[in-house]
C-alpha cells in the first residue's frame, strides 16, 4: 500500500477533483493535510487527516507528515495542486527523501524573476524583466524598456495584483501598493502584446508524455482591467499544424531549461503580431481556468486521473486523441455587490444548449467574484472548432449577470 500525502488546504471543488482521482488509484492510501476539514464523502477519501493552522508553512507540513508517517508507515509521495504549495511541498519531499519536485526547482518555477533569468540564459524568448527591491529599480527599468510595462508580485499567480503601467505616476502607485523593498521584492516586465495561449504538459522523469494547447480570449490582464468583459478559453480541436509546432518546441525547451522531472505544467505564452513567440510564465502544477476539465472533454478522457497516475505512480496511459473542440465561457457582469439576476440564459440555452457539456451558473445572492473567472461558467463541445467558436460567441453575447448592493 502506497501512503500518499495530499495537501488540500480548503474543501474546494477544483482541488477535490484531483483528490478524488488520487484516492481512486489502486494500492493508494490517501493521507490529508488540511486547514479546513472536508465533510461527507470528500472526508472519507482520506484514510487519515491532520489539520494545521497554516497549510503553506513548510515546518507545519513537515510536522504533519511525520505524524502521518508514525501512524501509517513510510510515505511514498507528497503532492498538492495549489501554486503556493509548490515550494512548501518540495521541503517536505526533501525532508523525507521522496521523489518529485525539489526545493531548488520549485523555487525556480515560483520565483518569476529567477525563472526568466534561467529561460533567457537558455536562449529562450521571454519578456525583459527586472526584480524590484526599491522604487529606483522600477524607474530605471521603465527608462530602459518604456511604457507600457507590467508590475506584479514576484511569486504571483492568476494575474492577481498585476498592473499594466502606462506612466511614471502609475508606476509609483503600483510600487507603493506592493510596498516594494528588499524584503518584499516585486517584478517589472516588458508588456507583451499579441495572442495569448496556454501550453499544458504532463512530464514523467523529464520525458513529456502529453502536450496540449488552449487560447485565451482576451488576455487575463485585459479582463481584469475591464470588469464588463466575459472571459473565455478555447481548446481548438487541431493543434498539430504549423501554428503550434514552434510553440510546442519552445515549451518543451523551457521545461528542460528549468529542470522539470515529473509534473503537470501550465505555460502561458504569446505570439506577437510579427509571428515571434515569447514565454509569459510557467507553473509546475495543473492549470486553472477549467483547462483540465476542458482537456477531459477534448479527449474524452480523465486528466485529473492522468495527473494522479503521473505524480503518484510514474505512469501515463491516458488517451490523447483530440476528438472535439471545447470552449469555456466565464460569466460575470458590470457593477458591485451580490448576484441579483441572470439575463439571457433561456435564450442561450435555446440557441446552443445542445452543445453544453458542463455549466455552473452564478448563484443568486452570491458576492461578486474578483477574478477573471467570474461567477460561473459554461463549457461547450463539438467536433468542429468553428461551431464551438460561434456557440461561444452566442453565450458571451447573450448571458449577462446583474449585481446589486
Amino acid at each position: 500500500m502506497r501512503n500518499v500525502l495530499f495537501a488540500a488546504p480548503f474543501p474546494l471543488e477544483t482541488t477535490f477533483r484531483f483528490v478524488r482521482a488520487a484516492a481512486s488509484l489502486p494500492g493508494v492510501r490517501l493521507l490529508g493535510v488540511v486547514a479546513q476539514r472536508p465533510e461527507g464523502a470528500d472526508a472519507r477519501l482520506f484514510a487519515d487527516i491532520v489539520t494545521v493552522s497554516d497549510p503553506f508553512d513548510p515546518r507545519q507540513l513537515v510536522e504533519a507528515a511525520h505524524l502521518l508517517q508514525r501512524r501509517h508507515g513510510p510515505l511514498s509521495r507528497v503532492t498538492g495542486i495549489l501554486e503556493p504549495l509548490m515550494v512548501p511541498l518540495a521541503h517536505v519531499r526533501e525532508a523525507f527523501d521522496l521523489p518529485g519536485l525539489g526545493v531548488d526547482t520549485a523555487e525556480l518555477f515560483r520565483d518569476k524573476g529567477r525563472m526568466k533569468d534561467a529561460l533567457r540564459q537558455a536562449g529562450l524568448p521571454c519578456a525583459r524583466h527586472r526584480v524590484l527591491r526599491a522604487p529606483e529599480d522600477a524607474t530605471s527599468f521603465a527608462d530602459e524598456v518604456g511604457f507600457p510595462l507590467v508590475v506584479k508580485p514576484i511569486a504571483g499567480m492568476g494575474s492577481k495584483a498585476t498592473w499594466r503601467i502606462r506612466s511614471a505616476d502609475e508606476l509609483r502607485a503600483a510600487v507603493g501598493a506592493l510596498r516594494v523593498s528588499p524584503e518584499r521584492p516585486a517584478i517589472a516586465e516588458e508588456f507583451l502584446q499579441g495572442r495569448e495561449y496556454s501550453f499544458e504538459t504532463i512530464t514523467i522523469d523529464g520525458v513529456p508524455r502529453f502536450t496540449s494547447f488552449s487560447r485565451y480570449f482576451p488576455t487575463p490582464l485585459e479582463v481584469l482591467e475591464n470588469p464588463w468583459i466575459q472571459w473565455s478559453v478555447l481548446h481548438p480541436r487541431a493543434v498539430d499544424g504549423p501554428e503550434f509546432d514552434d510553440a510546442r518546441q519552445l515549451g518543451l525547451d523551457a521545461l528542460k531549461a528549468l529542470g522539470l522531472d515529473t509534473a503537470f505544467t501550465h505555460m502561458e505564452w504569446f505570439r506577437r503580431d510579427d509571428g515571434s513567440l515569447a514565454i509569459g510564465e510557467i507553473a509546475a502544477r495543473p492549470p486553472g481556468a477549467q483547462i483540465v476539465p476542458g482537456n477531459n472533454f477534448v479527449h474524452d478522457a480523465d486528466f485529473h486521473r492522468a495527473w494522479a497516475n503521473a505524480v503518484i505512480l510514474d505512469r501515463f496511459d491516458t488517451a490523447t486523441e483530440r476528438k472535439y473542440a471545447v470552449a469555456v465561457a466565464f460569466l460575470r457582469g458590470i457593477g458591485q455587490g451580490r448576484v441579483a439576476r441572470i439575463h439571457g440564459r433561456e435564450a442561450a440555452h435555446a440557441a446552443v444548449g445542445h452543445l453544453v457539456v458542463e455549466s455552473r451558473l452564478p448563484r443568486i445572492g452570491a458576492q461578486r467574484a474578483d477574478t477573471y473567472e467570474g461567477d460561473g461558467f459554461v463549457i461547450l463541445r463539438h467536433p468542429d472548432t468553428d461551431t464551438v467558436k460561434a456557440a461561444l460567441k452566442t453565450v458571451l453575447e447573450t448571458i449577462r449577470i446583474e449585481y446589486a448592493r
